[in-house]
């Protein structure tokens, strides 16, 4: 039994929320205090945003045998003749850097001083519901915990009247399994995020019933405090009964907190047409983004954004899709990383860019319009803040844009290095399940050194 089990077995009595600042604790200094995760579903192309290929440009409508290819986990995929597919968007150089970023991301391309850019990363499975699952958990199957989930486990909470974990999810198509994705697994319940919603009612149910007096509420909560309080006495080994009785107490602190964290409406006419809050097309993600830093602001340590599910996953046409979808997040994530910098908070705030894996440099040779398929041998992504080196740049694609040749990294890497900016050693933070301890990184990740400052 390990030191953690050990407490949470021998003070019951304590309560989650006081037992999880007993233990919590970082195992070396962090840079980061709270991380922003914006979840790019569908994945996005590295070939059309980070990691530009003029190969494919000469290459541009050519059939190309794949047959000498043998490892792929989607074997069907190349069956048939495809062609390669040269991006439709131009490139050119940005920042003091000199990184070359797509036309498709003109106001990200304005921060890539600020950005840590990772053109290597491999994910284990070419299926969007494994891949959003080893994004968010570490794994290609359900049941484990999150990355917020294992944060919030390690550090506790820095805001007693807020969740520490807040996950808004974008409600036209949440990810694939839902509240898995944001979950605590095997983890106390406690750990679980807590969904926002983009809208006048972030949270349902939150407010007290219409025309209850004051006193009348205070009653009924007292009554049910003494109710489970008795209750938890009688079976002093039910853990996740003492984590529901604190999210009610969360709950009830939440109801003055949230409205006054997350009125957007009290914010000046400037802030909010940066975040693009004016335009149908960016005012919802844009509204989400303002929304994070708000949070992170107010001490919540971990916010995940997604787009729709789904949302890049550009089979049929790459132009079409990337444009509706940079359209919508270009903007707003600019404005964030602009708003945190500001404010003087980037350098505490960590923030990070991906989806579950990229496409590839090809499309089947019968498509009319040309699109891009899943490609799990390599992505770009990108740290900012928090540790980050601003302006750096590791790994390295064939010419193609096919898979990673150097420096390459596994999405365990990705947790490990997240993990390591928030103050927390991926191989020691533990908990013992089914017969042996447990990790976001399973049996460990490698830090991304390059990239940290």
């Amino acid at each position: 039994m390990n030191r953690r089990q050990w407490i949470t077995q021998s003070a019951f009595g304590l309560g989650s929320a006081a037992l999880n600042q007993l233990l919590a604790g970082t195992h070396h200094p962090a840079k980061a205090d709270a991380c922003i995760f914006l979840g790019m579903l569908g994945g996005v192309s590295q070939i059309d945003t980070f990691d530009p290929k003029p190969k494919l440009v000469e290459l541009n409508g050519k059939i190309m045998d794949w047959s000498k290819e043998k490892k792929t986990d989607q074997p069907n995929l190349f069956a048939k003749p495809r062609k390669f597919v040269a991006s439709p968007f131009k490139f050119a150089k940005y920042g003091k850097c000199g990184r070359d970023v797509s036309e498709l991301l003109p106001h990200t391309a304005q921060c890539v001083d600020d950005l840590a850019i990772v053109r290597s990363v491999q994910s284990d499975n070419g299926n969007h519901p494994a891949a959003v699952f080893q994004m968010n958990t570490g794994f290609i199957i359900p049941g484990n915990p999150s990355m917020g989930a294992w944060v919030t486990y390690g550090l506790g909470t820095a805001n007693k009247n807020l969740p520490a974990f807040v996950a808004m999810p974008d409600f036209r198509s949440i990810p694939f399994s839902g509240a898995q994705q944001w979950g605590s697994g095997y983890l106390p319940a406690e750990f679980q995020g807590t969904v926002l919603r983009a809208a006048s009612e972030p949270i349902r149910d939150l407010d007290n019933p219409k025309g209850l007096p004051a006193q009348t509420i205070d009653a009924e909560r007292e009554a049910l405090r003494q109710l489970n309080a008795a209750y938890r006495e009688a079976r002093p080994d039910n853990a996740d009964l003492q984590a529901r009785i604190d999210s009610y107490e969360l709950a009830y602190r939440m109801q003055m907190e949230v409205p006054r964290v997350l009125s957007i409406d009290a914010e000046p006419e400037s802030v909010k047409e940066a975040y693009g809050l004016n335009d149908p097309i960016t005012a919802s993600f844009g509204r989400r983004c303002l929304m994070a830093r708000k949070l992170v602001e107010a001490g919540v340590r971990f916010v995940e954004i997604f787009t729709p599910s789904q949302s890049w996953d550009a089979h049929g046409d790459i132009k079409k899709n990337h444009e509706k979808n940079a359209r919508e997040t270009d903007k707003p994530i600019a404005a964030l990383l602009k708003d945190l910098k500001q404010r003087g908070m980037l350098s505490r705030t960590l923030v990070v860019y991906m989806g579950e894996f990229g496409r590839t440099p090809d499309t089947p040779a019968d498509q009319e319009t040309p699109g891009r398929d899943h490609n799990t041998r390599c992505q770009s992504m990108w740290f900012a803040g928090g540790g980050a080196r601003g302006g750096s740049i590791i790994g390295t694609t064939d010419e193609i844009g096919h898979k990673a040749v150097e420096d390459i990294y596994h999405m365990h890497d990705v947790h490990a290095t997240i993990l390591h900016l928030m103050g927390l050693n991926d191989m020691r933070l533990t908990y013992y399940f089914a017969g042996r301890n447990r990790r976001l990184t399973d049996l460990g990740g490698r830090l991304i050194k390059p990239i940290l400052s």
